[in-house]
């Protein structure tokens, strides 16, 4: 059954990371679909939604993406918002299409195996750069799974139902023996 609180009225668009240079701009990595988008919602919020932040400029470079913040005007006042995550309204945001998903909806899903058994729920979709992940926190307890955020292995998502289906890949123990 869906949980009206995971539906959150917030979502995280981005993060603001190290300053870039004297004048208060900073580094910040979006994770908007479109990652230069994240100035078109408008004014963002930080974690609490109690400071609005207002992007005046945002531009590509090469350490990402590189954005001038209203009201901040040198690196110590941009050296204070370091961390600050940037969300935005849920209403502000398009419905996502089949197949698509906010990761504030995935996370407290309850990830069960294809026959049902559960598995445990997911605690977090980090990306490492190489695709999207599902952090799963077992049942049993333990380390977390990671597995692929991909059809092979995790061919249903049922936000309504509050479930995930996933498919564990198989693990083979390395051969560890040295031949003679």
């Amino acid at each position: 059954m869906l949980d009206a609180h995971r539906m959150t009225k917030r979502i995280l668009l981005g993060r603001i990371g190290a300053p870039h240079g004297l004048k208060g701009e900073v580094v910040v990595q979006s994770f908007a679909a479109e990652p230069l988008d994240l100035k078109a919602y408008g004014p963002l919020t930080d974690e609490h939604g109690a400071e609005t932040i207002h992007i005046k400029s945002l531009r590509a470079a090469g350490k990402g993406l590189i954005a001038r913040i209203k009201g901040i005007e040198d690196r110590t006042a941009a050296e204070a918002l370091r961390g600050t995550e940037l969300f935005v309204e849920r209403a502000k945001l398009r419905k996502p299409k089949a197949d698509e998903f906010y990761h504030a909806d995935l996370i407290g899903l309850a990830a069960h195996a294809p026959d049902g058994l559960l598995i445990g729920k997911i605690v977090d979709v980090p990306n490492y750069g190489a695709g999207d992940l599902l952090e799963i926190a077992p049942v049993a307890g333990g380390e977390t799974l990671l597995v692929l955020f991909t059809k092979q292995f995790v061919p249903s998502v049922d936000i309504a139902a509050g479930k995930v289906e996933v498919v564990l890949p198989v693990m083979v123990k390395a051969d560890t023996d040295e031949e003679e």
